[in-house]
């Protein structure tokens, strides 16, 4: 009786054990993700299959959310249409979609001013160690979803999606 008990929580325990190792890379086989929304001052995210919503986030921003990032440092999200134009399976931010800002009027405006317009704004997860997010809209002028969120987004969004980010 007692080997069998034994026997039946050891299963318990490797089961729990596998399931806690499983892998960040999900898969997807569902409809295209032909465009990615974004409503800053809504703070949600929408993938979308044409005008059909599949999937929708509460997301955060960066430190200083109002209006369009206009150079390094601010703090700001940018607004308007970019593409998602790369993926890092080893982000310090779990895993990330990089958006294509700064384009050529973003690198205007910002020498305009003598300033540099910044760059790798990403959508990703949380961070793996020394960052305060504790508060909302934490990063430096990315979007930030939960982790597990991030890891559906990683499978559904491909490289070269346009990404809509409005006010």
């Amino acid at each position: 009786m007692r080997s069998g008990i034994l026997r039946v929580f050891l299963i318990i325990v490797a089961a729990l054990a596998l399931s806690a190792c499983s892998s960040k890379f999900r898969t997807y086989s569902g409809p295209e993700v032909t465009r990615v929304v974004v409503m800053k001052t809504d703070r949600r995210m929408y993938l979308m299959h044409h005008d059909t919503v599949l999937r929708d986030f509460r997301i955060d921003l960066g430190f200083a959310p109002d209006g369009h990032k206009q150079f390094e440092g601010d703090g700001r999200t940018p607004e308007g249409r970019y593409t998602i134009d790369r993926r890092n399976p080893n982000s310090d931010y779990h895993l990330s979609l990089g958006i294509s800002y700064p384009n050529a009027n973003d690198r205007e405006v910002a020498s305009s001013m003598g300033l540099t317009p910044g760059g790798d704004i990403f959508i990703h997860g949380g961070p793996r160690r020394g960052v305060d997010r504790s508060g909302p809209d934490w990063t430096a002028g990315c979007i930030s979803v939960k982790n597990r969120e991030m890891e559906d987004i990683y499978a559904m969004v491909r490289d070269g999606t346009p990404i809509d980010i409005f006010p």
